[in-house]
């Protein structure tokens, strides 16, 4: 065979390994109503036409400067975050391991030598100097993929790339809400802390009247004892808030991954800006969309490149090791004459019974299955989320609404009781009791309103939402 003909019989080897024998891949179907939930606890949840999250950036659904300036820190800084981003690097660099089986590893090597002869073996008039030098090119044990095992394999490490990026993406989104969650109790905490601390002060004018009035003969010392229990309950109040504010603080500042800038840190909850709208959309075909949903279908997805891989193993495999060219040449004063050699070898190996192949390829056929019974929950789990986040949604209001109105009751109850309590009329039992619901409605107000933004940030959270559509349209590629 002449030298070209061996390279170019080697070259349509090549282009032959094309194909793979996967089965062709069917996405299943979802295993969740195509509609979301209806009645009475969804009757106020966003409708169809409101905002899709996907095509909301964060950017703009979380209208609060401050806290879109602590995002971007925690962004850049947080330690998860990192992990997951270089986990999405080394999924990428295995890829291009397995990428690079399917071409031949070639290698070069040369060498050089120069001798000084004795004059008693030259030849009168020759030069007594001799130089040689060879050059070596070869390729090593590589696989001619007739079958498309190598790249099946091949096509399973990019799937395995592609679900890890999902990963990094989820990772992110729940980073986003997580600083967001924490903002927002940081700044329910510091409201309540402000709260504790008014009733303090209002606590301790009513326990300075009931004092005067004990002094002047008015008040019994039952009154007064009474007078002083919301006084020191006010003060564990605010010691509990103050603990709780710190530690919501220390949260936020893990997730930012460094120091804050105290003028990022919220005040009062009723200061932050409320996020952006967003809706469901009528059809659960959104969850498609989710990070974590598009991650399993590639991992299924690599299942069944699995398979391929697995099914190639029962024909004969063709590993082909060859020196493309060996070189050598000799110069000398008097003459120069190169060499030059070429040598192929082909190895083929044909299973005739291997238990391991047909175990190999029944592990294959499970983990399709496993991956596929994955799959399929990561989408009902993803449907249970929304269908949660899109009740609490749909009732928080009401709650709100009625809890505001129930604080307008109490605070005028309890200023009914103390112009009686003051005229006379009735014991500071009645003043107490008032105090004490009142303090607990207005703190029963502030969870509620945080439960209210908080939906909000868990609806956007659980749909995905984040990514611009195009964004999207390139993850599901």
């Amino acid at each position: 065979m002449s030298r070209t003909g061996i390279p170019t019989a080697l070259l349509g080897l090549l282009l032959l390994g094309g194909c793979t024998l996967a089965p062709k891949y069917s996405r299943p179907e979802a295993p969740v109503p195509a509609q979301w939930p209806s009645g009475d606890a969804y009757r106020e949840a966003p409708s169809g036409d409101a905002p899709k999250p996907a095509e909301i950036a964060w950017r703009e659904f979380y209208t609060d400067e401050n806290l879109r300036e602590i995002i971007e820190t925690s962004l850049a800084n947080n330690r998860d975050l990192r992990v997951a981003v270089l986990n999405v690097e080394r999924a990428r660099s295995m890829y291009n391991i397995q990428r690079a089986e399917l071409l031949p590893a070639a290698y070069a090597s040369g060498g050089g030598a120069r001798e000084r002869a004795s004059t008693d073996f030259t030849v009168p008039g020759q030069s007594r100097i001799s130089k040689a030098y060879n050059v070596d090119l070869g390729v090593v044990a590589w696989e001619v993929d007739l079958f498309g095992r190598v790249r099946s394999l091949e096509q399973q490490a990019l799937e395995a790339y592609f679900a890890t990026e999902q990963a990094r993406r989820s990772a992110q989104l729940l980073l986003i809400s997580s600083v967001a969650d924490a903002y927002l109790s940081l700044a329910a905490s510091r409201e309540a802390l402000a709260l504790s601390e008014r009733t303090l002060q209002t606590q301790e004018e009513a326990f300075g009247l009931v004092r005067r009035q004990y002094e002047r003969g008015i008040a019994t010392e039952l009154d007064l004892r009474r007078a002083e229990v919301p006084v020191e309950a006010a003060r564990g109040d605010i010691a509990r808030y103050t603990q709780q504010a710190a530690r919501a603080e220390n949260a936020l500042r893990l997730l930012a991954g460094g120091e804050l800038d105290e003028a990022l840190v919220p005040g009062e909850l009723s200061a932050v800006a409320p996020p952006a709208s967003v809706g469901a959309g009528l059809s659960s075909e959104v969850l498609l969309e989710r990070p974590d949903v598009i991650a399993a279908e590639r991992r299924l997805r690599g299942a069944y490149a699995q398979i391929g891989a697995a099914r190639a193993a029962f024909f004969p495999r063709i590993s082909l090791t060859s020196t493309v060219g060996t070189a050598s040449i000799e110069l000398s004063d008097l003459f120069a004459s190169g060499t030059g050699t070429w040598s192929y070898a082909a190895q083929i190996s044909m299973p005739i019974f291997d238990a391991r192949t047909w175990a190999a390829y029944n592990v294959s056929q499970a983990e399709r299955d496993i991956a596929v019974a994955q799959y399929e929950k990561a989408i009902q789990t993803a449907f249970r989320e929304v269908a949660d986040a899109l009740a609490v949604r749909g009732t928080v209001d009401r709650q709100v609404a009625a809890q505001e109105a129930l604080v307008h009751a109490l605070a005028e109850a309890h200023r009914l009781s103390l112009s009686r309590f003051e005229k006379g009329i009735d014991s500071y039992l009645g003043v107490l009791d008032a105090q004490r619901s009142l303090f607990d409605a207005r703190q029963g107000l502030i969870s509620l309103r945080l439960l209210q933004r908080g939906s909000q940030v868990r609806l956007y959270a659980v749909l995905g939402g984040g990514w611009r559509p195009e964004e999207l349209r390139a993850a599901a590629r």
